[in-house]
């Protein structure tokens, strides 16, 4: 169980270090950083949807065979993240902010991100929970989806009047929020094993509904013909990544 939780720790250290990448937004502007921020997005998506089918739910089922309660678990999952959006207005934007498309309300946008860094945390710890290599193609997983996410809330903070280093430090004080998430996933899944049997799943749940509700329809906002050919293809990595690191569990 330490190397379990050293595992974990040092997972969320790194993913919150991805939130100071944001500093992209002030070096790279307008067309390059939407067309890499597309990018992205397509193949962070590939990789959410790979971890979860191809390492979460697989070892959940293998511990405990295919049952009712892992959809139910599953279905938790999609629904917790429906309602956090719903109830705080939590909706990550991964493509670049302009004046037609503002978000006055930074506080709000700090809050929101600290709660779904929060669930990334849990979702990290569930990862560590089930075995080690799941826990870090999961931590690769969550890495890919912040990437765009961070670079995009950096920009948010910017337009909503903060200073570039206020912005930065803001921004990692609640990408820390992950630690919180994944002790309390450690905690508890090591004492209750019937609630880690549940998180494996549940985070399956929560990669389905970021993946297809929130990364996907962005990239269907500016069709075109060449740049979709990439970005399906870029989707296709993610999920190969995510074949890729099935080497690692051997």
């Amino acid at each position: 169980m330490e190397s379990t939780t050293l595992y974990t720790i040092g997972s969320v250290l790194v993913v919150s270090l991805v939130s100071l990448i944001g500093i992209v937004t002030l070096a790279v502007k307008g067309p390059r950083l939407k067309n890499f921020l597309a990018l992205m997005v397509s193949f962070s998506a590939g990789a959410l949807f790979g971890d979860a089918f191809i390492h979460l739910l697989p070892e959940a089922v293998e511990s405990r065979g295919f049952s009712l309660g892992i959809s139910l678990s599953v279905l938790l999952g999609v629904i917790l993240s429906f309602s956090i959006e719903k109830v705080i207005h939590w909706r990550h934007c991964h493509l670049p902010i302009t004046k037609a498309h503002a978000h006055p309300l930074s506080l709000m946008s700090l809050i929101g991100d600290g709660v779904h860094n929060f669930i990334d945390g849990l979702i990290i710890g569930a990862g560590y929970l089930a075995s080690i290599p799941t826990g870090i193609a999961t931590t690769v997983a969550v890495i890919l989806h912040e990437i765009p996410q961070e670079i995009s809330d950096i920009a948010v903070l910017l337009y909503g009047g903060f200073s570039r280093s206020k912005a930065l430090f803001v921004n990692f004080l609640t990408a820390l929020t992950s630690l919180a998430g994944a002790l309390v996933a450690i905690l508890i899944g090591s004492k209750v094993e019937a609630v880690s049997l549940f998180l494996v799943p549940f985070a399956a749940g929560g990669f389905i509904y970021i993946a297809g509700s929130d990364l996907i329809p962005e990239l269907h906002k500016d069709f075109n013909e060449k740049k979709s050919l990439v970005q399906i293809l870029s989707f296709i990595f993610g999920v190969g990544m995510m074949v890729l690191l099935l080497a690692v569990e051997i």
